[in-house]
């Protein structure tokens, strides 16, 4: 076995409640995530994280495997993703080059920029990850502060007469997925740091959901590029 995939899906979201499980347009919200990764046919096992019951019958009934519970201990709001990678590849009793972390409030998943991201990380042996990542829609360099006395004031006072044009582009993670060497992972290798290639989407294929406002937003973002052909409905 050489690669295989892992969704984090806790049970315990604040924000938007049960979000992992949520409908999204006829499914549960992590059934995009797992019929992305099961038709890529990039992964021999795709297995879901979860410290929720409902959430691993649920990941079982889509395809996807639960052949562990995640505990408490890393199921809380404060657990970072690397955590939950590492403690998933140490129950898994198999030797594998490759995890792929998909998140599971991914619905813009493409399988294309799962190929990309594994092509990248193959051809550069000296890299540790390779992840998707898009650009800020507006210069970062520009950004405004509301100061204590509710005045405004340029973030970064240098940039303030710079043109846009003349600044360098900011890029942000997209939220979907982390290719990485399995090793990479046990070790606890930085992702934001140079070890690290990027797989890069357009800005109308991303969109964190973490918010009931983010949530209508990718509810409309995604009947468009359903409409449009970008997407499989």
């Amino acid at each position: 076995m050489t690669r295989v995939a892992i969704i984090p899906a806790r049970g315990g979201s604040k924000r938007v409640p049960r979000k992992n499980i949520r409908d999204f347009h006829g499914l549960p919200m992590i059934a995009h995530s797992i019929r992305v990764a099961l038709a890529s046919g990039l992964f021999q096992r795709v297995i879901v994280s979860t410290d929720d019951a409902e959430i691993a019958q649920i990941a079982r009934e889509y395809g996807a495997e639960t052949p562990f519970m995640r505990p408490a201990e890393l199921s809380g709001d404060h657990t970072g993703t690397m955590e939950v990678i590492q403690h998933a590849i140490a129950q898994l009793d198999a030797s594998f080059a490759f995890a792929c972390c998909i998140y599971a409030t991914a619905p813009f998943l493409q399988a294309s920029y799962l190929q990309q991201g594994l092509q990248l990380i193959e051809a550069n042996p000296d890299k540790s990850y390779a992840f998707s990542v898009t650009t800020f829609g507006f210069p970062v360099q520009r950004a405004l502060r509301v100061t204590q006395d509710g005045s405004l004031d340029a973030m970064y006072p240098q940039f303030r007469f710079v043109r846009s044009q003349d600044l360098d582009d900011a890029w942000h993670d997209a939220g979907q997925f982390y290719w990485g060497r399995t090793e990479a992972w046990r070790r606890g290798d930085t992702i934001f740091s140079p070890v690290s290639l990027p797989v890069v989407l357009p800005r109308h294929l991303v969109q964190d959901i973490d918010t009931p406002e983010d949530w209508r937003r990718a509810e409309g973002m995604y009947a468009a590029l359903t409409a449009a052909g970008e997407l499989a409905s």
